[in-house]
């Protein structure tokens, strides 16, 4: 099963490159990729269904299952399980999903621009479905849910061009994320009341854990939350019919057969531990009870098909969550089989409608005419699903319907309650009826007074999908036993209460068949009324719907957000710095002095005279650049301070701190350097002002609190320090010397491989402040400037010719046609070059960049590592930007700072996950031994590969900074001050240079 969803989410990844070579079709090579699943499942069903599903996994009776180590000490656990439920959503999640995904390859047509995203989308949507339904972690479970609902918000969003599809994506994104996080709170309680997260043990063991009460029923609740959201039930429900702004085969796949049904799934999932606490009927029955009325209800007003079977799908999924949520054992054979009849059908029905809309160009019931007699084999199938869906025998859903009944039929015996229910249900089913046989009608029928629909004839490859999914339905409604023999191991998971249940397509004469009868009499009848009935509709006073306040009170959060902002993001660095230091001194001291933090009893000022001229030079630092005028001077001066405190942890014994401090002072002082050209040079004074006081104090008050901080934090320890075993650990577990880069790659690899993910997310968020036409990746080189004229196609010029100047000038001073190596003399204007500068920069450049490569591997053992590594690279990146140009760090870097951050990320991510397929834990290394000629004996540890990472994302970091705040300040400076251009060359000249030159 691991493989299953590796192939999937890895097809998924190279999705885009498929699609540019294949066209559509690369949509039926995604779709092996859930069909071979398909039939991997075929192939486990019969272990699967000989296996003790309540049996906790790893015991020789329980399910196929897989469980592979993550964070053992957090408790999670890559635990996979494939029981009876897990087995029945996987029909539909692979089965179908395969099936609209050969849909698809003639639904989307070959020169759309984005179907390459929306394949990898779909498929990956696929992938996190399989996973969440295999998972047997909550948190695992937790992560592929919020996959999913990540995955939906893309799919639905598909459109994006359109703002009801953004808002529909938005809106769904937010409601089900919503009740994900209440889930989360309550899975989470859940695990620590059981003392385990491994759901089949806490199933296992839910008879105890529902004796402690009240705790449990809140936990049990907020799950269920999440579960309302995610299958659209009242009060949440309106976010479903608006998700309809997708194209066709994402509410085909996610909102018939997939992602809805995955809060029904978690119900299925919980009921059998669950459904006896204090808040699960009364929750489920009374909001699916009244989603199933709502939706069918909602659906006779509506003239879009795509709506009509929308608000089908709302009301039956109030009517699928009320038959899982009953427990029992009828009702797990009920909910079940009505489950996957739904699938089937409701699948079927959409995909008939992306065939409609596809060939007449619209939807509405109104308009659409005589399609039935235009194209035969259409109707056939969308008239066998909408049989289905309304209950008809020998259909799938008429068999379903019929356990649904028998089941609340036995309710009904426990009193008034369970006639209400069945009552409601039977209401519900006879809507059901009537808004199938409006679908029928609307889609299909020959209007009178309605000119007949232009309707092209339906190739069969478009037919397949549905065709199939409907001959589903005729096929398991006449032999339901192999659905059956598939859920039964679900049911067994109940208490026995004597009495047997199966999907069978003839129960006898009995109380559920009149039933059934009632309800198709009584949905003809309302069908044939349809006109009179949508006046009283129509009459009826119009109730606010759930959508309006859902809008409104996003719009009193913004309202409310709005007013905070307004009062505390007042446009002031200097208030903003106040209200930030002020809390980090006033809450320190306040605990410090709460809780008497001890402090030490002796101070030591300095180890050595060193170390007080480094600190002097620190303090002069801090005075010069507070009395500075200038800001480059002020910069300077607080890069003092910086090289203080690297030669500080120097004197301390911590050369890989010192050489990092180092290097990233260095880095830093050139962005500022790079930012200050666009603020004016000198500082802006004014006034002395009343706070300079309040200021100062505040500022000395700060790192007051700072230094007690650390000494208090050292006086109070009363074991001995971690670290103390870091070096032994470093050197037997993580095979290098170097403590210090043992513990960021291997140690606490976690912890660095959020940080470098957080500066990726950094690096792209900075760009995106800078960049207006794009991240700068495609940054124009320097080919083509040669015998002094320009190339245009390289570089467009702007409406005055600014840039195309100054770099005709540059090469009019050129003494060379072409260099091959630095292209300071063709790219910059003379005033801007140094010769000094330029031979400096060919002496130093390859020798910094192997002396990065040496510091990335020779930081195992010795100062240095991927992070330094990279910070020197960048710096040799920075002088050849410096000496050149922007052209030449067009020149140094093919690769752009985008790719370089991706490819240093997937390198990270791949080692982290690698370990999973030799057996090991995530992150884990291996120290391998072997002998190379020339070199000897050499031992290599696989953490090396993830600094290789650090090292490239670093470099990609350094280079956006470089592009951000050089390159692109760069160019915006040429088109600042265009000049016109004239034949004269002199007349190219910008007025600044031509100042220089005379």
């Amino acid at each position: 099963m691991l493989t299953v969803l590796i192939a999937m989410f890895a097809l998924a990844l190279v999705a885009p490159v498929l699609f540019p070579r294949l066209g559509r079709s690369a949509f039926l090579l995604l779709a092996a990729a859930p069909a071979a699943g398909f039939a991997w499942l075929l192939v486990q069903l019969p272990r699967v269904l000989s296996s003790d599903q309540g049996a906790p996994t790893g015991r020789p009776s329980a399910p196929p299952s897989v469980t592979v180590p993550w964070i053992p000490s957090l408790q999670l656990e890559l635990a996979f399980r494939l029981d009876a439920l897990a087995a029945v959503l996987c029909i539909l999640i692979l089965g179908v999903g395969a099936l609209v995904l050969v849909y698809c390859a003639r639904y989307f047509e070959s020169d759309d621009p984005d179907i390459g995203a929306f394949g990898a989308q779909l498929l990956a949507f696929a992938a996190s479905m399989f996973g969440l339904v295999l998972a047997d972690d909550l948190i695992l479970m937790f992560i592929f849910w919020e996959l999913t609902t990540i995955l939906s918000y893309l799919l639905i969003g598909y459109s994006r061009h359109r703002l009801s599809a953004r808002r529909s994506a938005l809106q769904a994104l937010i409601i089900t994320t919503l009740g994900g996080l209440a889930m989360l709170v309550g899975l989470v309680m859940i695990g620590q009341e059981a003392g385990t997260y491994r759901i089949s043990e806490i199933l296992a063991g839910a008879e105890a854990l529902v004796a402690r009460g009240p705790l449990i029923d809140v936990a049990v609740a907020l799950v269920l939350v999440g579960a309302i959201t995610k299958s659209a039930l009242v009060p949440f429900h309106f976010w479903l019919p608006g998700a309809m702004a997708a194209p066709t085969p994402v509410s085909a796949y996610l909102h018939a057969a997939a992602m809805v049904k995955a809060g029904v799934f978690l119900v299925a999932r919980f009921a059998p531990g669950f459904s006896e606490t204090a808040l699960w009927h009364p929750v489920i029955f009374v909001l699916g009870m009244a989603t199933m009325l709502l939706g069918g209800w909602r659906a006779l007003r509506q003239f879009d098909l795509k709506l009509v079977l929308a608000y089908g799908t709302v009301s039956q999924l109030g009517f699928l969550t009320m038959v899982v949520g009953l427990g029992g054992r009828d009702g797990a054979v009920a909910g079940l089989g009505l489950l996957l009849a739904h699938g089937f059908f409701k699948a079927t029905l959409f995909l008939v409608v992306g065939i409609i809309d596809h060939h007449s160009g619209t939807r509405d019931l109104r308009i659409l005419s005589g399609v039935g007699a235009t194209s035969p084999a259409l109707f056939a199938v969308a008239l066998v699903a909408a049989a289905s869906m309304a209950g008809v025998p020998p259909l799938l859903g008429f068999v379903a319907k019929e356990s649904v009944y028998e089941a609340f039929v036995h309710r009904a015996g426990d009193g008034a309650a369970g006639t209400l229910l069945l009552g409601g249900i039977v209401l519900g089913s006879v809507l059901t009826f009537a808004y199938s046989a409006r679908f029928v009608w609307g889609a299909f029928a020959l209007k009178h007074g309605t000119p007949q629909t232009d309707f092209g004839r339906v190739r069969a490859s478009f037919l397949l999908a549905p065709t199939v999914l409907a001959a589903a339905s005729v096929l398991f409604g006449l032999w339901p036993a192999p659905l059956d023999t598939a859920i039964q191991p679900y049911a067994d998971l109940f208490p026995s209460d004597g009495a047997s249940s199966h999907l069978a397509l003839w129960h006898g004469a009995n109380l559920p068949l009149l039933l059934s009868a009632v309800t198709l009499a009584a949905g003809a009848a309302l069908y044939l009324l349809r006109a009179p009935f949508e006046r009283v509709q129509g009459r009826l006073p119009a109730v606010r719907e759930a959508e309006v306040l859902y809008r409104s009170a996003v719009g009193v959060l913004d309202d409310v957000a709005v007013w905070i902002t307004g009062r505390t993001q007042r446009g002031s660095l200097a208030f903003y710095l106040f209200v930030i230091l002020s809390t980090a001194v006033v809450t320190p001291l306040t605990a410090l002095i709460i809780f008497d933090a001890p402090m030490p009893t002796s101070f030591r000022i300095a180890q050595s005279p060193a170390q007080v001229v480094a600190a002097a030079a620190i303090l002069v630092g801090i005075v010069a650049a507070l009395r500075a005028t200038k800001r480059f001077m002020a910069v300077l001066m607080v890069g003092i301070t910086g090289y203080g405190m690297a030669v500080i942890y120097a004197l301390h014994g911590a050369p890989d701190l010192a050489l990092t401090q180092l290097l990233v002072e260095t880095i830093v002082l050139v962005a500022f350097v790079l930012a200050l050209r666009s603020l004016p040079a000198r500082l802006w004074t004014r006034a002395e002002s009343r706070h300079r006081l309040l200021r100062a104090g505040l500022g000395i008050a700060f790192g007051g609190i700072m230094a007690v901080i650390a000494m208090s934090s050292m006086a109070s320890r009363n074991a001995a320090p971690i670290s103390l075993a870091y070096p032994e650990m470093a050197y037997d577990e993580g095979g290098g010397a170097n403590a210090v880069n043992v513990l960021l790659v291997d140690i606490r690899a976690w912890d660095t491989l959020g940080e470098i993910t957080v500066l990726a997310i950094a690096a792209t968020g900075i760009a995106s402040l800078i960049f207006i036409r794009g991240r700068g990746d495609r940054r124009r080189r320097a080919d083509g400037v040669e015998d002094g004229s320009v190339d245009r196609g390289q570089e467009p010029l702007d409406a005055g010719g600014r840039a195309g100047a100054a770099r005709t000038l540059a090469a009019r001073f050129a003494d060379v046609s072409r260099d091959p190596w630095l292209v300071a003399g063709r790219t910059l204007a003379p005033e801007r070059q140094s010769i000094i500068f330029e031979v400096i920069t060919r002496l130093l450049f390859h020798t910094i960049i192997v002396l990065s490569i040496y510091l990335l591997f020779a930081g195992h053992n010795l100062p240095g590592g991927g992070f330094a590594g990279g910070l020197t690279a960048g710096l040799a990146l920075a002088i050849r930007y410096l000496a050149g140009g922007r052209f030449e760090l067009a020149e140094a870097s093919p690769v752009s700072a985008g790719t370089l951050l991706g490819v240093g990320l997937a390198i990270v991510s791949l080692t982290a996950a690698a370990p999973l397929f030799f057996g090991g834990a995530v992150l884990e290394s291996y120290i391998l031994e072997f002998w190379v000629p020339v070199f000897g004996d050499v031992k290599f540890v696989t953490s090396t590969i993830f600094d290789v990472g650090v090292y490239i994302i670093v470099i990609g970091l350094v280079l956006d900074v470089l592009r951000s705040l050089g390159s692109e300040i760069d160019e915006r400076s040429e088109t600042d001050d265009p000049v016109e251009e004239d034949a004269d060359t002199d007349a190219l000249v910008p007025p600044a240079t031509e100042g220089a030159r005379r």
